[in-house]
């Protein structure tokens, strides 16, 4: 298991400027660098200050001459809302921007309010962008190829911007769509859910779900790589953490409200509407990977037992709180976080992975110890 950085970019206040969100997020991505994550991912949304970043591969490509070791990500490009040819070049593109670093998180998308303005279909999406997997493998295994598909079509054509090494970037898939996880099934890819699955209980279950679609792929659900978004913010000080809390909340309700065609705007900033059954911010407070380090430790503790996920990809800003409390954040994670996770449960390394087998000193050692007797011990 290993830990990324993910970048939203969204704000809440109103005159806020697009270049300094872009500013905020390369801040936090050389930081994560430094302080030894593995991967830095951003997000792709349209027309809101939900997310100012429509192009992902964008801001790999920004991020490539910031940074020298970790890993940049799309999280996710929402393919069919892209010309297939374009795509097809500009992954190879950014896989060479970044010399290889390139991981490549997909999806279809959500948001009628999207693709409405796309002038696309939601209903086509998944169809569409099973194709353009198709052509992505086609494009990038051979010198020169066609393709003839129900939505795309292609003459003979060769992708001059190539990966680094021959072949596909390594893919991540997103989303709640059961054909997109069993494509994942059938390749290997990893898998990431969202922030609704915000109790360990709820990313059990999400990751059961994924299992039954691997194994009715043919699949072998414990081969199965699962990964989940999660907002992080350590602090000390309460009030701190509940007015991260509300941004967060803010941001879930942005979302929410995208998703079910309730969504409003005033002068381009969402209206903000609760959505019926929200958590309160005190319910919020209680299962949240928000607050002192050793209570983040303890409940990253008892969600990696319950899921046993392959990596993390945390949210270190939501929407209006500061580039501060961020680099704080991720700071005090790597340094204070990190060494409780590996107290309790050992080498991090051995954790999500398929071929890792349970460590019987840790077994024997820990198994009569409560998650917050072992990252306090």
């Amino acid at each position: 298991m290993d830990f990324g950085q993910f970048n939203l970019m969204s704000y809440r206040d109103a005159g806020t400027r697009a270049a300094d969100v872009y500013d905020l997020a390369v801040a936090q991505v050389k930081a994560a660098e430094q302080a030894g994550f593995s991967t830095a991912w951003f997000a792709e949304h349209h027309f809101s200050n939900y997310s100012v970043c429509p192009s992902p591969l964008m801001m790999v490509a920004r991020c490539a001459g910031e940074t020298t070791r970790i890993k940049l990500a799309s999280g996710v490009v929402i393919v069919p809302m892209y010309q297939p040819a374009r795509l097809l070049s500009e992954v190879g593109m950014a896989d060479a921007l970044t010399h290889g670093r390139l991981v490549l998180g997909i999806g279809n998308g959500y948001q009628p309010y999207e693709f409405e303005r796309f002038g696309e279909d939601l209903k086509d999406a998944t169809a569409k962008t099973l194709e353009f997997m198709e052509m992505l493998d086609l494009a990038l295994t051979r010198d020169s190829f066609s393709y003839e598909g129900q939505h795309y079509r292609m003459a003979e054509t060769h992708i001059a911007s190539r990966p680094v090494r021959p072949g596909v970037p390594p893919v991540w898939v997103a989303g709640d769509n059961p054909a997109l996880h069993a494509l994942a099934a059938r390749k290997g890819w990893p898998v990431m859910v969202t922030p609704r699955h915000f109790t360990p209980a709820l990313l059990a279950a999400a990751k059961a779900k994924l299992a039954t679609t691997w194994a009715a792929a043919g699949a072998d659900a414990g081969a199965m790589r699962f990964a989940t978004l999660r907002h992080m913010c350590v602090t000390d000080d309460k009030a701190e953490a509940m007015h991260f809390l509300d941004h967060v909340r803010y941001q879930m309700r942005m979302s929410q409200n995208l998703r079910l065609r309730e969504q409003a705007l005033q002068g381009g900033i969402l209206v903000e509407k609760p959505w019926v059954g929200e958590p309160t911010l005190e319910q919020m407070a209680e299962s949240f990977m928000v607050g002192d380090a050793h209570t983040i430790a303890e409940r990253l503790v008892a969600e990696i037992k319950a899921a046993n996920p392959c990596h993390y990809l945390l949210q270190f800003q939501a929407s209006g709180t500061s580039l501060a409390l961020a680099l704080r954040s991720i700071e005090r994670f790597a340094t204070q976080v990190r060494p409780l996770l590996e107290k309790a449960l050992g080498p991090l390394d051995r954790i999500g992975e398929p071929e890792a087998a349970p460590d019987p000193r840790r077994r024997d050692r820990r198994s009569g110890e409560s998650v917050a007797q072992q990252v306090s011990a």
